[in-house]
């Protein structure tokens, strides 16, 4: 199952620049990200699942693996209940991992499991990918560059900053309802700053 949906972070895209602005920790577009793919995964928990031996396993905590690109090619470090932490932690554990990922200083209990995957290339200038899922998990985000481009306003054409998500879930475990569902949560959360950072 693959699906995509635009969001306008318009307003995640200021609070975010206002905090670089303020303080010495740089916050990335994957931090927020994160934030809101593990609390989607709150409010649409049948996302949260995997097809396991016949049956659809449901997961309790939100375990996201992050995609990171190294010298000897992509690993993905998970980040345990991210549910319960806040953009702040979630930017320093990012960071902290890839760094060691980079490094090649991961302990193999540091890249098993995970519940989702989240992938963004958005640094790249990749505007959407659709990625592949990585067995056991479901499911996979992936997340293009935050670009302005044409959008509609109050019935009238503007100019606005656009984020492309896409889905790629296993249908087995998350039908196509569900993903959407799931999409539309992460949609509306990375337009909300107040919803991440509370």
């Amino acid at each position: 199952e693959y699906l995509l949906a635009d969001g306008e972070p318009d307003a995640v895209e200021r609070v975010r620049a206002e905090l670089n602005a303020r303080g010495a920790a740089k916050y990335s577009v994957t931090a927020f990200a994160l934030r809101a793919a593990a609390l989607a995964l709150v409010r649409v928990p049948a996302a949260n699942a995997a097809w396991d031996d016949g049956a659809v396993r449901r997961y309790r905590s939100a375990d996201l693996a992050v995609a990171v690109n190294t010298p000897g090619g992509l690993i993905a470090p998970v980040i345990r209940n991210a549910q319960d932490k806040s953009v702040t932690a979630l930017n320093a554990e990012v960071r902290e991992l890839a760094a060691r990922a980079r490094a090649g200083r991961l302990k193999p209990e540091e890249y098993a499991g995970g519940t989702c995957t989240v992938s963004n290339l958005g640094m790249f200038g990749v505007t959407s990918l659709y990625a592949i899922v990585n067995p056991p998990q479901a499911c996979i985000l992936g997340l293009g560059a935050v670009t302005q481009r044409p959008v509609v306003r109050d019935n009238a054409p503007a100019v606005g900053l656009v984020l492309t998500a896409t889905l790629s879930a296993d249908h087995r475990a998350i039908d196509g309802a569900v993903g959407a569902e799931f999409l539309g949560a992460f949609r509306q959360l990375m337009q909300d700053p107040w919803s991440l950072l509370m």
